[in-house]
């Protein structure tokens, strides 16, 4: 995250931070951030991110990241949010787990309405052109009895 902060930086952008009290204690917080929220947990990190973010992008990453996407990408299923959500998909990082996706999705556990939710693009300028044209879908997340 802080090489990504010193690019966006670097080229004259903004950055937004938002860490937990008990990271910032344990790690030092960017000294360079256009502006620094700390919050008292992670939830309440991950909700503040939520509403001041205009989309989400995930980049390779392990657990947090994971956690971050499928939590913001269920809560755009659920309605919260309607902003658009995609992964980086660098080097083919995500391939595996989109695999996965895809047969969560044929076993029914997911609806193809939802996974195509998730836009996901190696190129950044690919997945941002997709943004800026993304409509969320209207598709009931339960399924009903008939």
């Amino acid at each position: 995250m802080g090489q990504l902060a010193d690019t966006v930086l670097a080229q004259g952008g903004r950055v937004t931070g938002v860490m937990p009290e008990k990271l910032v204690e344990k790690e030092v917080a960017h000294p360079g951030l256009s502006r620094l929220h700390v919050v008292s947990s992670m939830h309440e990190r991950k909700s503040l991110m939520a509403d001041l973010a205009e989309g989400f992008i995930a980049l390779p990453g392990g657990f947090g990241t994971l956690d971050e996407t499928f939590e913001i990408v269920t809560w755009a299923q659920l309605g919260y949010h309607n902003k658009p959500c995609g992964l980086l998909n660098i080097s083919g990082f995500f391939n595996e787990l989109l695999a996965f996706l895809k047969t969560a999705t044929k076993q029914r556990f997911l609806k193809e309405q939802h996974l195509r939710m998730l836009m996901v693009s190696p190129e950044p300028k690919m997945l941002l052109d997709r943004f800026e044209s993304y409509q969320a879908p209207v598709v009931d997340k339960w399924i009903k009895a008939d």
